[in-house]
């Protein structure tokens, strides 16, 4: 691994964003576009305040899961993966740098949803802001990791689509947003316990509700990063050069 080559890799992928102004469009402004019709839906800033959380932490999640998936496969159907890696270029490298360029269009995602909604929606937080921050950016980075893990194991674009009702509605319907977890069968609660999503929606209520965030929202940032981690090395071990 060399941290010169991670950084080159993410400026490629940061060049290739710029030019590809949907896929800008889709990653920052959807999530934002959401949040503001959940608002006008509901009518209530008493619900808004009560959901409006919880979509912070699940469509960072999803859309960053959805555009890396892609991406990195469309660079191995294209060959680009290919000749990438037949320079002096490492698999942990290639998916460090993936990371880090789509964590920061993740930072872009996450400052104008929040700027947005705590501004012109009037979200109120009891406590500070910055464990929400914390949280929204480390669900973007777990749905860029596990997007970067699911690529490897898909053949074309609409496989990689499949990919995310299969990882992301288990998670969050398991995660405790629609019944909380104690009071789910004993076998959904242990699944439950082993979805990064479920610790990631606990932080993020932590954040939210709590003024002085304690012991278990930092136990499940670190569950949550420590996915994330574990993805992208998961990751590196499966990634194929190219689509047989």
């Amino acid at each position: 691994m060399s941290f010169a080559i991670t950084l080159a890799t993410a400026g490629r992928i940061m060049t290739q964003l710029r030019h590809d102004r949907r896929t800008v469009a889709l990653m920052v402004l959807v999530p934002t576009l959401v949040m503001i019709l959940l608002y006008y839906v509901m009518d209530d800033e008493r619900s808004f305040g009560r959901w409006a959380p919880i979509l912070l932490c699940v469509f960072p999640f999803l859309v960053m899961f959805l555009i890396t998936s892609i991406a990195t496969l469309r660079e191995r159907t294209s060959g680009t993966l290919e000749r990438l890696m037949a320079m002096p270029l490492g698999r942990l490298d290639l998916l460090l740098g993936y990371g880090l360029a789509f964590g920061l269009a993740a930072c872009a995602q996450v400052a104008l949803a929040l700027a947005v909604s705590l501004t012109w929606l009037g979200l109120d937080l009891p406590g500070p802001l910055w464990p929400l921050v914390l949280v929204a950016l480390l669900n973007a980075l777990l749905g860029t990791a596990l997007g970067l893990l699911c690529s490897a194991f898909a053949r074309t674009e609409f496989q990689a689509v499949q990919f995310m009702p299969i990882v992301m509605i288990p998670q969050i319907l398991l995660g405790g947003i629609l019944v909380p977890r104690g009071q789910m069968a004993t076998v959904l609660e242990w699944i439950s316990d082993v979805l990064p999503m479920s610790y990631a929606i606990e932080a993020m209520t932590h954040a939210v509700a709590d003024a002085d965030p304690g012991g278990e929202f930092w136990r499940d940032v670190v569950v949550v990063a420590g996915s994330a981690v574990l993805a992208l090395l998961l990751g590196a071990a499966t990634l194929r050069r190219r689509t047989p």
